[in-house]
């Protein structure tokens, strides 16, 4: 019988749907928890170092781990407990004699879930036998987008409803979309992206030179994507003078949408383009955007370039993934983990370069954000080595 390959992209599709969900629900209710439990504010900022943690160690340990249990058990699994740590989240801190306690539990659960949708969800499409692969990648991608922004609206809309006392209901509500998908998983058609026992192993990736200008490239598109979304809440706040809620909605929500509409953008009419043109020419859209947050004198222009960021980084993490597996042809699990690795440290190092900085300039963001753009410049100028290299080869 022909396998239906589109079913194997909806499960991927609400796998990253899942992702989001786990990265952006547990912030919405820091304040929530600060107040339900009393948890100071200070160990509340722990939860997110909890999940990018918890996150970076599942794709170390994915790199050697996936090919030998297999793709079909790990992406059920990380389903699994995506949703038994949004359940958890409902139940177990009042379950706990110290809440604060169940509430880490429960995000590294769903953290370990997070981490291999990261991993395991581009290379089994990249082994689907679609056509014009570079822009399925981007259109996958574009799911995070469009679960964040969803799970922002969604959440926002039902507190507003039936008050943040509900969040406990929501949370279980959120864990349908991962419990849903784990039948998807369960039969949908899983190719592998190398025959095996012909991948290349980790060592063997160290040892190759354009693994590391690939590396170079992750880092620098995580950084630049994050180093303006983690502070796009905070920067309209304080560039405009408006309430959070107002924040939350013009900065990292409005920077979520232009991201997702980037990659739809590519997704649809990116088979007719350079993908690597493509990404120089968002990688200079990208220092633009964030010389015009910084330097603007006018909050509404800074507040343009903060959106706009959105839209130029978008194509930077599923551009980087599909040339990586064009260029490393044997690349296999190993590549993918290790690229989502350094995504994720990039993902870690902007936003905290921008905090440094910012904190060094006397609590000036703008001085931060500024100095947030050499993630660009490297990212441009490393794709103008890549170019070089493809032409000689």
């Amino acid at each position: 019988m022909t396998k239906n390959y589109r079913q194997t992209l909806v499960a991927c599709y609400m796998g990253f749907i899942t992702q989001a969900v786990a990265a952006n629900f547990a912030p919405l209710l820091f304040l929530t928890f600060h107040e339900t439990y009393g948890i100071s504010l200070a160990k509340i900022a722990l939860i997110s170092s909890v999940f990018f943690l918890t996150q970076l160690v599942t794709d170390l340990l994915s790199a050697g781990l996936v090919d030998r249990i297999g793709y079909r058990p790990c992406i059920v699994a990380s389903e699994v407990l995506s949703a038994l740590g949004l359940l958890g989240l409902a139940f177990l801190p009042d379950l706990f004699p110290d809440p604060f306690a169940g509430i880490l539990v429960c995000v590294a659960v769903y953290a370990v879930g997070s981490g291999l949708i990261e991993v395991l969800c581009s290379p089994i499409v990249e082994a689907c036998p679609f056509e014009n692969k570079e822009s399925v990648m981007s259109l996958l991608h574009s799911f995070y987008c469009w679960g964040a922004v969803g799970t922002i609206l969604l959440s926002t809309v039902f507190f507003s409803v039936f008050g943040t006392g509900s969040w406990r209901i929501l949370s279980c509500l959120w864990a349908l979309i991962p419990l849903v998908n784990i039948r998807n998983f369960a039969v949908c058609p899983i190719e592998h992206l190398v025959e095996d026992g012909k991948s290349m192993t980790g060592t063997q990736l160290i040892k190759t030179p354009l693994f590391w200008l690939l590396v170079l490239l992750m880092v620098c598109s995580g950084a630049s994507e994050l180093a303006m979304a983690q502070w796009a809440s905070a920067f309209t706040e304080s560039a405009l003078g408006v309430s959070k809620t107002v924040g939350d909605l013009a900065g990292p929500c409005l920077f979520a949408v232009l991201m997702g509409l980037s990659r739809v953008f590519y997704g649809k009419y990116g088979e007719n383009m350079n993908i690597v043109k493509f990404m120089i020419l968002s990688g200079i859209l990208c220092v633009a955007c964030y010389f015009l947050a910084a330097l603007s004198a006018r909050p509404v222009f800074g507040l343009i370039g903060c959106a706009l960021c959105g839209f130029s980084v978008g194509i930077m993490w599923p551009g980087t993934i599909s040339i990586s597996a064009h260029t490393l042809t044997r690349g296999g699990t190993a590549m993918f983990a290790l690229l989502a690795l350094a995504g994720d440290l990039g993902g870690a190092l902007g936003p905290g370069l921008v905090g440094v900085a910012s904190e060094q300039a006397g609590g000036d963001l703008k001085t931060g954000i500024l100095l947030g753009c050499i993630f660009p410049v490297i990212m441009v100028a490393g794709l103008l080595v890549l170019s070089r290299k493809r032409k000689h080869n």
